[in-house]
């Protein structure tokens, strides 16, 4: 009866404490993912009135527009390096700290240069924040995959459109400076949980153990299933910058309002939420969740030809279109943890496809404006705009195939270890030939001497 009733007792408090752990990690996993926007959303409404009162032109808008794609770019590429020093939550940890330094230290700032500076800080930490969601959900969360995915999107979809409504009535009521620092207080709260995640645990005893697979590791940029991500993540977010930059400008050229500009990008940005509550818990659910893009790729021709052609007429139906056709950006951070075995394996993974995925979608808005430029017209533009679309169809189509990152790994260790063995047993046939030759001929004869004597 005692031993029974310890034993109870001992279940109910591992239970406990798994369930405690999850709440953690769940609240940390939360606060990191909220502020993964916001120093984008709450500076753009602001930047007239902040250029008004720094001085600077539309050049530097320009490279403000430019920076958010870059900068997650450069975060991919460092991610992997911080991951050999850091663990996962402590890189979540270095993630939320570096973003609130930089937003509330821009919002000090008195120039265009320490604007750039610190904005550029805390995009940083909100990039290594992209970069280590994913497999911090595989990780913990690993039976809950399509919930959590679902969650943590979100949250980034409330990051973005939180601190672009209240930006300007924040700054018309305190001054911009505090509509800038105020979003601060998320990424401040976030690093309670991870600090005492760290503290507490040391990362490796917090919710459900899930027992991994030894880790094959190799390199990522040799994986098909990398590059397909990869240019599905790419043509995604190219498409999405480059809309929300041209919107307001395609429709004033039509002879539209600002306001009706700025509505449209609203709406643009609010049809996200659809795209995370749906597009996670379809490609659990299907084996091969091409469809999807499939339907993406529709959505966004639709919308791009009413816009090109009827820009004034039924506006918010061509908007509503063009949000849903970003529903590929969730579903691509989805894929990174259905497509690996292990948590290495998704951190890996997300580092490639964000880093490059970034880095291609940084030519989408300056291109677009360019085109127009030249043509003072919007057919090349959007012209652009469907290759790209067409390219997103084909990595979609490999993306979507049920298939492992680490499978590939091992595939492409055995092929080296075979082409190897291939090499050897044909040095090793050759040889054997050679010396067959060598005793058919008999023209030597071994002294012990001089291999070389001539026998007579």
């Amino acid at each position: 009866m005692t031993a029974t009733t310890t034993a109870a007792v001992h279940d109910s408090n591992t239970q406990q404490s798994l369930f405690t752990g999850r709440v953690m990690i769940l609240l940390a996993v939360v606060l990191s993912s909220l502020p993964l926007r916001s120093a984008i959303t709450s500076l753009t409404p602001l930047l007239s009135r902040v250029s008004d009162n720094m001085g600077f032109g539309n050049t530097i808008i320009g490279i403000f527009g430019m920076l958010p794609t870059a900068v997650f770019a450069l975060a991919g590429f460092i991610s992997p390096a911080l991951g050999r020093r850091f663990t996962i939550e402590q890189m979540a940890l270095v993630a939320a700290a570096t973003t609130a330094a930089g937003i509330v230290g821009r919002s000090m700032m008195s120039g265009v240069t320490g604007l750039l500076a610190l904005t550029t800080l805390a995009l940083i930490g909100m990039g290594i924040g992209n970069i280590v969601i994913p497999p911090l959900v595989k990780r913990y969360f690993g039976d809950r995959v399509a919930l959590m995915s679902t969650v943590y999107l979100t949250c980034i979809q409330l990051g973005t459109l939180i601190p672009a409504a209240a930006a300007v009535p924040l700054a018309d009521t305190h001054g911009w400076r505090v509509s800038l620092a105020v979003w601060a207080l998320i990424p401040l709260a976030a690093l309670g949980p991870w600090t005492a995640i760290i503290i507490t645990r040391r990362g490796d005893d917090i919710g459900h153990h899930v027992v991994e697979p030894p880790k094959t590791i190799g390199p990522v940029w040799r994986s098909p299933i990398a590059w397909s991500l990869t240019i599905m993540l790419g043509m995604t977010s190219l498409i999405t910058y480059t809309l929300f930059t041209w919107i307001p400008e395609i429709l004033t050229s039509a002879g539209g309002s600002e306001s009706l500009g700025g509505a449209m990008v609203a709406v643009f940005s609010g049809v996200g939420f659809v795209a995370a509550l749906v597009a996670p818990a379809l490609c659990v659910r299907l084996a091969n969740p091409f469809p999807i893009v499939i339907v993406c790729a529709c959505c966004y021709l639709f919308g791009f030809a009413g816009l090109l052609w009827a820009p004034l007429t039924a506006t918010i139906i061509w908007v509503l279109f063009l949000g849903l056709g970003p529903t590929t950006f969730p579903a691509v951070l989805t894929l990174i943890n259905l497509r690996c075995h292990t948590g290495a394996g998704s951190a890996a993974l997300s580092g490639f496809t964000q880093g490059v995925g970034y880095l291609i979608a940084c030519v989408g808005p300056l291109l677009f404006g360019v085109l127009h430029d030249v043509t003072k017209e919007w057919v090349l533009p959007f012209g652009f705009l469907l290759v790209t679309i067409a390219a997103l169809l084909v990595g979609g189509y490999y993306a979507c195939k049920p298939r492992y990152l680490e499978d590939s790994w091992v595939a492409q260790r055995s092929c080296a270890t075979s082409s190897r063995k291939q090499t050897y047993l044909k040095n090793d046939h050759c040889t054997a030939k050679y010396v067959e030759t060598k005793q058919n001929q008999t023209p030597w004869r071994f002294t012990g001497k001089d291999t070389s004597e001539r026998d007579l």
